[in-house]
């Protein structure tokens, strides 16, 4: 086996060899009765040689403790990330639950912004607004934020109503979307914004090998800023909530996208990304449809 992530009493410790990509897969005790961890593929690439240490109990790691070894950060205050998973559907079932993670995930689309908007920015020197504009959406959009949440494995953490969960709710590429935004939040929160960064653009890895594996023309919302943008300038499209319709674990968004005052198209769907993206798909195809 090769390198892995060793449990001892007490304590677990988390080694994270440079230029390894790698998730932590159980694979049961060692004749010490320490819980190891064999390394296996995961698209995320430690620069540096990480070791963690943290609490450890009889039994098996939670889901938490993994997601935390995975992301090489331990929150200081765990209720942070317990609120990042925490789906509004479970307010129903547990009322002594207060609060879900949509507020924080409002808070984590922007830190998350802000970071790839640096990192890009850095990145490609010599690329004008629109192209980074681009690569940021394709970096940022509903499916590939669902992508990355798989990856860590939120889909385990998250926390769902009896109702939620039977439908399939553990799955749905929206909750695991939010719940990513509402982890960037969670990291920002629990220390600061150069510690969110590090740890978000070790989720992603190597930015650009991550676009290369991309197709950037699946983007509405990138192709639309980018044909804008040229005549336009930057800040010309805006995208509104329109509408909420639905209980809070079934939520459908209305969003219509606007050319400075002008209404381009409107979309609906189970996120606000979602429903952007579906908005920006009919702008394009009305503009299309006046060349």
């Amino acid at each position: 086996m090769g390198p892995a992530l060793v449990a001892g009493p007490g304590f677990r410790r988390v080694l994270g060899p440079a230029d390894k990509r790698q998730p932590y897969n159980h694979r049961g005790s060692d004749d010490r009765g320490w819980i190891v961890f064999e390394v296996g593929e995961f698209p995320r690439v430690w620069d540096f040689a990480v070791q963690v240490f943290l609490p450890m109990s009889e039994s098996s790691p939670s889901p938490f403790a993994l997601l935390q070894a995975r992301i090489a950060y331990t929150f200081r205050d765990p209720t942070w990330l317990e609120r990042a998973v925490t789906h509004p559907s479970l307010l129903q079932d547990r009322p002594e639950v207060t609060e879900s993670n949509q507020r924080m995930e409002f808070l984590g689309d922007a830190v998350l912004q802000l970071v790839l908007t640096e990192a890009l920015f850095n990145l490609f020197p010599a690329e004008r607004e629109g192209m980074l504009s681009k690569r940021r959406a394709t970096l940022a959009n509903g499916p590939f934020l669902t992508r990355l949440a798989r990856e860590i494995g939120l889909d385990v953490c998250l926390q769902l109503g009896a109702s939620e969960e039977s439908t399939g709710g553990r799955e749905r590429a929206s909750n695991l979307e939010d719940a990513f935004e509402a982890l960037a939040g969670a990291l920002y929160l629990d220390s600061d914004f150069a510690t969110a960064r590090r740890v978000l653009l070790a989720i992603y890895g190597d930015l650009p090998a991550r676009l290369e594996g991309t197709d950037m023309s699946e983007n509405p919302k990138g192709r639309l800023q980018e044909l804008i943008q040229a005549t336009q300038g930057n800040n010309a499209l805006r995208y509104d909530v329109s509408g909420i319709t639905g209980e809070d674990h079934a939520r459908e968004y209305e969003v219509q996208v606007y050319l400075h005052d002008r209404a381009l198209g409107s979309g609906r769907g189970p996120s606000k990304k979602l429903a952007e993206e579906a908005a920006a798909r009919v702008a394009l195809a009305h503009l299309e449809s006046e060349e």
